[in-house]
Formats: structure tokens, C-alpha cells, sequence
């Protein structure tokens, strides 16, 4: 069952939203190489204290860090470790927040000192693909709306979909019905209604769609190896359109 969020539900998810995005803002200013994965989960669980927050992810199925830390070709749901990065890695952080009963949600992969320019197009697709998805968050429209925009921007862009992963609905509970594909047909799919807030989260391969886990349960990796990006917002579903409730109000 798909939930409707009330206006006074979304302020309080717009108040999860801003300090997801904040936190997020403070560990892209953070990475450069010889940084850690390690500290950067370690600053966000010390702002989640500071903010009152719970950490979405720590102990959500037994996932043992405050952030998904991913490099290079590790898709999404990596482990931290004191491993420093280095000039020329790409680094996504997934990361989510519970305030005042409500989650925020949001993705974003950042380019570790000078990248390649093949993994700067990379991102920068993945990023646009996630722009395109947004502006089809509108009542009336259908959630294979959302699904094809992203596949075809990505794909026409010569780069491949991830299907074992798919965003979701968000609100009381991290994960709400409906889950939300990166590929799909449009017109298709439940009707998009003012009060549904999804979480869209592009993840974009380099090379190869196909991903697989690694022995540790959650860390997913390209099967290729080559690197992967992934960007993700949380979104309500207004009268007015789509209000992206992880985006700082300062962009």
C-alpha cells in the first residue's frame, strides 16, 4: 500500500530532508585522497548526535555503519574502513537520517581530487538522469514515468542501468511501498498522487549492468569492475510538482 503523506507529514520530512542534505554537504567538503572512509562515517554518526538524529542505516538489518561507502566499482552499500583514498577514485555515500519519527534519504557520488573524464561524464550523467526522473514526479503521471526517464537518458548516454537495486517510497519507514526502478515504461506503473514522497536513486554503470555481493552480505560491486556512480533524492509529490526534500536551500 502506497502512503499519502498530510502537509504537516512533509514539513517534518522536510526537516529530516535539510539536515540529510547538510550532513552530506560536510562530508563532500572532506574528501580528498588520504581521507578515510572511516572518519567520514565517523563525522556523520557525530552529527547525527549533535542533530538529535538516528542514523537510518546502522543496525537496519545488521548493517554496521552510519554511511554506505562505495568506491570506484563497488555500486552501492559499502563497508567503511581506514583504507585512505586516493587521487582519482570516485566515492558514493548513501546516507539517511530519522528526525522526529521521519527519514531522509539521499545519494551522491564525489570525484576524489583530478578523475578520468570518461567518470566525470559518468556522474555527470547519473546526475542528470536523477533530474530528468524528478521532473516526471508530478500528479497525474505514472510511476514508469520516473522509471523510463532515467533509462533512457543513461542509456542513450552509452552507460547501463542497475536493476537488482530500485529506490522506494519514504516516510515512517526507510523502505515504503512503491519500490521505484530505473527502468521501465512509461505511462505504466501506479498513478502519481500529491502526498507521495519517493526516494529515486539512479545507480549507473560504467560498463556492464550486472552487479554481485560480496562475501561480506552487502557490498555490491560491478561484475566488470569498472566504476559506477549513484546519486538519489528524496521527493515529495505536491500540487505544485515535485519538491526535492534533500536538496539544500541554498542550490
Amino acid at each position: 500500500m502506497i502512503i499519502l503523506k498530510s502537509r504537516a507529514e512533509i514539513d517534518r520530512m522536510r526537516v529530516s530532508g535539510r539536515n540529510v542534505a547538510e550532513i552530506l554537504q560536510m562530508l563532500r567538503e572532506r574528501i580528498k585522497p588520504g581521507v578515510t572512509t572511516l572518519e567520514l562515517d565517523r563525522l556523520a554518526e557525530e552529527e547525527c548526535k549533535k542533530r538529535n538524529a538516528k542514523p537510518a542505516f546502522k543496525g537496519y538489518a545488521g548493517f554496521p555503519f552510519t554511511i554506505c561507502s562505495s568506491p570506484n566499482e563497488q555500486v552501492v552499500h559499502g563497508f567503511a574502513n581506514d583504507e585512505p583514498l586516493k587521487e582519482g577514485d570516485i566515492l558514493s555515500i548513501d546516507f539517511g537520517l530519522i528526525i522526529d519519527g521521519f527519514y531522509g534519504d539521499s545519494a551522491m557520488t564525489v570525484a576524489v581530487g583530478q578523475i578520468a573524464p570518461e567518470t566525470q561524464r559518468l556522474m555527470d550523467v547519473t546526475q542528470a538522469a536523477l533530474d530528468a526522473a524528478i521532473a516526471k514526479t508530478v500528479p497525474g503521471g505514472r510511476l514508469g514515468d520516473i522509471s523510463e526517464a532515467v533509462q533512457t537518458y543513461v542509456e542513450n548516454a552509452g552507460f547501463s542501468i542497475v536493476r537488482e537495486f530500485v529506490g522506494h517510497g519514504i516516510g515512517r519507514n526507510l523502505h515504503e511501498s512503491p519500490q521505484v526502478p530505473n527502468f521501465g515504461k512509461a505511462g505504466t506503473g501506479p498513478q502519481l498522487k500529491a502526498g507521495m514522497v519517493l526516494a529515486i536513486e539512479p545507480m549507473v554503470n560504467s560498463g556492464k549492468p550486472g552487479v554481485k555481493v560480496l562475501e561480506d552480505g552487502w557490498t555490491a560491486v560491478t561484475v566488470d569492475r569498472k566504476p559506477s556512480a549513484h546519486f538519489e533524492h528524496t521527493v515529495a509529490i505536491t500540487d505544485q510538482g515535485p519538491e526535492i526534500l534533500t536538496r539544500l536551500t541554498t542550490d
